[in-house]
């Protein structure tokens, strides 16, 4: 049946598996700078102001000084990244794409043996790692926005950098948990084995 061939190939197989992604060294860094990504996005020239009450400035420079003005500030104010756009941290990225598949297949596996109600709960516990990654991409894009419009505050910029380390340490956790997970499945059809096994048979018999 396919939860006997899930006990006997298809769980130690994904064990085997997740447990070799863990120990990548993508999986393995020790220094977090070393996933930290550029915002490729300067610190603009401070704009310098000059003391009008120092005697140097003239009438005719006060007056051009106030046309400067109005011609800079005129219109509405645009934010423009000049130097394209922000991407994301692609370390992480790389991550977040091979292990998405990975826990939409444990929500599939779920779902195979409805007869075994525990099996909800790592369905459950599988779908908020989806809702945690969303999540970082939509804080991290709010964060960058900030910077974009206040590129001078330092702090933001150190928000970004710590968030992608908590994600980045996050993912590693999500990564050892669906392991976990598939220990707790293999262990739960194994011991229910014969539950799901009756339905089927006793169908068989009245087909006959």
């Amino acid at each position: 049946s396919e939860a006997e061939d899930l006990v006997a190939n298809f769980f130690p197989k994904k064990l085997l598996e997740l447990d070799g992604f863990l120990k990548e060294p993508i999986l393995n860094i020790h220094d977090l700078t070393q996933i930290h990504s550029d915002m490729n996005l300067p610190v603009p020239d401070p704009i310098l102001l000059t003391n009008s009450h120092d005697g140097l400035d003239g009438p005719n420079m006060k007056k051009r000084k106030l046309e400067d003005r109005e011609e800079t500030f005129q219109g509405t104010k645009v934010f423009v990244m000049p130097n394209g756009m922000l991407k994301s941290n692609q370390q992480l990225v790389d991550i977040i794409e091979k292990v998405k598949p990975e826990i939409r297949l444990l929500i599939e596996k779920c779902n195979t043996e409805e007869t075994v109600a525990e099996l909800r709960t790592v369905e459950s516990e599988a779908a908020s790692y989806l809702d945690q990654i969303s999540r970082y991409y939509i804080t991290r894009a709010k964060l960058v926005s900030k910077i974009a419009k206040y590129p001078h505050v330092e702090d933001y910029r150190r928000t970004v950098t710590e968030i992608d380390e908590k994600e980045y340490i996050s993912l590693r956790l999500i990564i050892s948990e669906l392991r976990n997970q598939y220990v707790t499945l293999h262990d739960m059809i194994l011991k229910n084995i014969e539950k799901i096994k009756r339905p089927r048979s006793s169908n068989a018999e009245t087909l006959y």
